[in-house]
């Protein structure tokens, strides 16, 4: 009998672990990660044959209501508090400083019209984009730069990240709040700027030509 063809009976003579098992080891990457794991990384670590995403959604619906719950992150799943008791743990978080209205005005337009280049945020907001604003928004990791966009001198483009999408409790940009929930929040000032679609929006807006704030 060849190499290949022990290999090929020892493949067929593999039983992954019971459902519950693989659960349980799942529960254990999830726990014992600070990042947020992808199916495919906890695929890597789990017995040949497991069923991760089965395992991920019956995972999730065991801690649902619980203090702790497994949330998905974009493309990865981790462990968080419970949305409705963060409350509890506002003490011991680490506080990111302040934005300048400059920065949290470009990462709300880099959150709602991704793939997005630096030309396309000015004009959006009607002001100059400064290097200092992006260069504090990707040292925070809440942007990174995406694909470059096939147009003359193929400008590089900036998207949101997993982090940024984990800071702010959200699955995906499809659960990002509206505009009215994000003015409430002050994230985003009272005035309405071109590019975003409001209601209460102007098309010629109140915006300046003036170089944005630095950040």
């Amino acid at each position: 009998m060849t190499q290949r063809e022990r290999l090929s009976i020892h493949d067929r003579d593999v039983v992954a672990p019971s459902l519950s098992e693989q659960e349980r080891m799942v529960e254990a990457l999830l726990f014992a990660t600070v990042e947020p794991l992808t199916v495919r990384e906890i695929e890597s670590r789990l017995p040949q044959g497991s069923d991760v995403s089965l395992s991920l959604s019956s995972l999730k619906e065991r801690y649902h209501g619980r203090g702790v719950q497994v949330y998905q992150v974009g493309d990865a799943w981790a462990f968080r508090t419970a949305s409705d008791l963060g409350f509890l743990l506002q003490k011991e978080r680490v506080e990111v400083r302040r934005l300048s209205r400059a920065a949290t005005e470009t990462l709300a337009i880099v959150a709602y019209h991704q793939p997005v280049t630096r030309a396309e945020i000015e004009e959006i907001r009607g002001v100059s984009v400064s290097r200092g604003t992006i260069d504090q928004l990707l040292e925070l990791e809440w942007i990174k730069f995406g694909r470059r966009k096939l147009t003359p001198g193929r400008p590089v483009t900036f998207v949101v990240t997993r982090t940024f999408l984990d800071y702010f409790g959200l699955e995906n940009v499809k659960d990002l709040p509206g505009l009215k929930e994000l003015r409430a929040a002050g994230l985003l000032e009272s005035r309405p700027f071109s590019g975003f679609a409001d209601e209460h929006a102007t098309s010629d807006g109140d915006v300046d030509s003036r170089e944005d704030d630095s950040a």
